[in-house]
């Protein structure tokens, strides 16, 4: 590959930078991986295009790829950036009144930095620092939140929005990280040129809501009825909702405009579906089921040879039915060939 042989001496001498600044092996560690030789490697964490640059942090693979330039500088300045302290650290209870409460906010309360709850803590920010704010009080100044030992406390976007406690062990971190995921990462995320990429190399098809960016409405009732009929799905599917101004490319796949929306469709990465009518979205199950046609195939195998034969009314023939299914426009974004030409429509809106 051309091109990872133009950034290995880069990649090489950018390690060399870091290993100066931080020689302690534990604390940065550059490898490189032969996905020819090692393709259990690749397949086991989506690697299909190359050179990938992924960043692990306690044995974890984070969601977001390095995608900055590719030089020394760049490359070396991105580390110490992720070398940075996660947490911000109260001085004064009182500074969590002017917080901006538009953000997911994250606070624990300790008796002291030196700590296993701390380090657990401090764990957990490294890993999810780019979707909550942390900060973290200690001592005197914590005092007041800690009458039951430390505490860590969940402030949820909005000035009303009561705050959430963690109840599990903070030594576990397993748990911790698991509750905190779960509020910092929406259920349903909003899909933009800057993350669309991204969220394809997750690997999972999008449920995605296309509707106009001041209707919030229909976004509302979208994200009740995914958290009420489709929470079981969670891992198995992406949740998302799209601007349908900035998207017209895929509704125009699925032959649909601005003014048609609010509109639901599936993109399998393979095929888009479409939600049959929105207003069905509160209908018990009917949600649940366009689902779960997907991942039984239903949906595919319908849109290529029709509805199946329970599904056709008396006296309709069934070939009458058969459409051809409307492509994937968000496929687009996934490593191949194309994975750019969506991104370059940015500039055509």
């Amino acid at each position: 590959c051309r091109f990872s042989q133009m950034l290995h001496p880069i990649f090489e001498e950018a390690s060399n930078v870091i290993k100066e600044e931080y020689p302690d092996k534990n604390q940065v560690v550059f490898a490189r991986v032969d996905c020819d030789q090692h393709s259990d490697i690749a397949q086991r964490y989506r690697i299909s295009k190359y050179p990938t640059l992924k960043l692990f942090r306690n044995g974890m693979m984070m969601k977001r790829e390095y995608r900055g330039q590719r030089s020394v500088t760049a490359i070396a300045d991105y580390i110490r950036q992720q070398k940075s302290n996660p947490i911000r650290e109260l001085q004064d209870l009182g500074e969590i009144s002017s917080l901006d409460r538009s953000r997911r906010n994250i606070i624990g309360y300790f008796e002291q930095k030196d700590s296993d709850n701390y380090r657990t803590f401090e764990r957990v920010a490294n890993i999810l620092h780019d979707d909550c704010v942390f900060l973290s009080a200690f001592g005197a100044i914590s005092k007041a939140e800690r009458f039951s030992g430390d505490n860590v406390i969940y402030k949820p976007p909005g000035e009303s929005a009561p705050d959430m406690v963690y109840l599990g062990s903070l030594t576990n971190f397993d748990l911790i990280y698991a509750w905190t995921q779960d509020k910092c990462v929406p259920l349903v995320r909003e899909i933009t040129f800057e993350n669309g990429e991204e969220l394809t190399e997750e690997g999972l098809p999008f449920l995605i809501l296309f509707h106009m960016k001041d209707d919030l409405d229909s976004l509302e009732k979208f994200q009740q009825e995914v958290a009420r009929q489709l929470i079981g799905e969670k891992g198995t599917i992406n949740f998302l909702h799209a601007d349908c101004d900035k998207f017209r490319h895929p509704l125009l796949h699925i032959q649909k405009t601005p003014a048609d929306c609010p509109v639901i469709a599936i993109d399998s990465f393979r095929h888009m579906y479409v939600f049959p009518d929105f207003s069905d979205l509160s209908v018990p199950g009917k949600l649940k089921q366009f689902v779960l046609d997907l991942h039984s195939g239903k949906l595919h195998r319908e849109f290529h040879h029709g509805p199946d034969p329970t599904d056709v009314a008396p006296g309709q023939p069934i070939q009458d039915l058969a459409s051809s299914p409307p492509e994937s426009s968000f496929q687009k974004l996934a490593p191949s060939e194309h994975r750019y030409t969506l991104l370059r429509e940015k500039d055509e809106l």
